[in-house]
């Protein structure tokens, strides 16, 4: 299983928006708001990294709202 933490930047006041809407997304484990240069991270999970790739590709930046994201790869140390 291949994790990884998503942070995203949001329009001004549609941080609770993209939060409710990714939240139903498959392969979302969890969804936090958050105070700093990102409003929103995730956590998700999928069976490879292509799978990881489409879900955020074809999946989360297509949430309206959203203006930008850096995906953060879990490694185990």
């Amino acid at each position: 299983m291949v994790q990884a933490y998503i942070l995203i930047q949001t329009e001004v006041g549609k941080a609770r928006d993209v939060a409710t809407a990714i939240q139903e997304l498959a392969g979302v484990v969890r969804v936090d708001a958050v105070t700093g240069p990102y409003d929103v991270v995730v956590l998700t999970e999928a069976r490879s990294v292509d799978e990881l790739g489409k879900l955020i590709v074809s999946n989360v930046q297509l949430v309206p709202g959203i203006t930008r994201t850096l995906t953060c790869s879990v490694v185990h140390l």
